[in-house]
């Protein structure tokens, strides 16, 4: 059983890149695909599509740029399952001036930063990238 199944999702990111693998593998909750979309509507990923039927698993294309450098320069999860962290829209923290993206977990969905600034909404923290 996983405990934090974020952190998990961020860490094969984070391994796949470093590796530069063209795709990886992360195994499917409703949480986990919301994010990986976020990444690519956000344009940190390529690709997201969700593969199976009983063992139900994601598979996200990663970015790369012409000189083979990931477009995913890095990752942090800011809340964890002992210490989660919450903020009201005003406070929501802007990652590397606005060029990273925090995402957070709201009443109304998964979101970034802008969307929920732009909505007047609050949430968990999830994590920041950049």
């Amino acid at each position: 059983m996983m405990t934090d199944p974020i952190s998990d999702l961020l860490c094969r990111v984070r391994n796949a890149a470093m590796a530069r693998h063209a795709d990886v593998l992360i195994p499917h909750s409703r949480l986990k695909e919301n994010i990986a979309h976020l990444l690519k509507r956000e344009g940190y990923v390529s690709e997201v599509s969700v593969e199976g039927t009983i063992p139900k698993n994601i598979r996200v294309t990663l970015k790369y740029t012409p000189a083979k450098k990931c477009v995913i320069e890095g990752l942090r999860r800011l809340s964890s399952p002992g210490r989660r962290v919450y903020s009201c829209c005003a406070d929501i923290p802007k990652v590397r001036g606005g060029l990273g993206v925090v995402v957070l977990s709201t009443p109304a969905g998964i979101f970034t930063d802008r969307e929920a600034r732009k909505r007047n909404i609050g949430g968990e923290l999830l994590c920041s990238i950049w």
